[in-house]
């Protein structure tokens, strides 16, 4: 089964995932691994540009083979932000969509707290979008599927 696990930055994706996922499982998640290609002390969620490049296509590459394997193990995706064509894309995949949002002022509070400043605007995007969609408001749920 594929799981694209959504929410906006400090809600609680990769604790979601924690929760849930097995040793077992893939797990595919841009902060890991920009993790996993910067060297002893770069910041735990590392917003250089050129990190990001190559942690995106390695995640670009890590789902394109995952998703072959979703019938042998479970594969969780985070994707912050997916777009209408990720989405249909995922829909089409028979994924499972979670979205985690404990809410708007528990984010700002944990993104003040625990990352970068620039993340804020990310923050402002992804409820601004996701409020947008009419269809799917924002609740202090914990987690749901849509």
């Amino acid at each position: 089964m594929l799981y694209v696990i959504t929410g906006p930055p400090a809600s609680g994706k990769s604790t979601w995932i924690q929760a849930h996922a097995t040793a077992r499982d893939i797990v595919i998640d841009l902060d890991r691994i920009a993790s996993a290609l910067t060297g002893p002390g770069a910041p735990q969620w590392n917003q250089d540009p050129l990190v990001q490049r190559v942690a995106q296509r390695a995640r670009f590459a890590a789902v394109d083979e995952a998703v072959k394997h979703r019938d042998e193990v479970d594969v969780y995706l985070i994707h912050t932000m997916p777009s209408p064509k990720a989405r249909a894309r995922y829909k089409h995949l028979g994924a499972r969509i979670v979205v985690v949002d404990p809410g708007e002022d528990v984010v700002r509070e944990r993104v003040r707290t625990m990352r970068s400043d620039g993340m804020d605007r990310v923050v402002t995007r992804w409820y601004r979008d996701y409020r947008k969609g009419g269809s799917r408001p924002v609740t202090a749920q914990a987690s749901r599927t849509w």
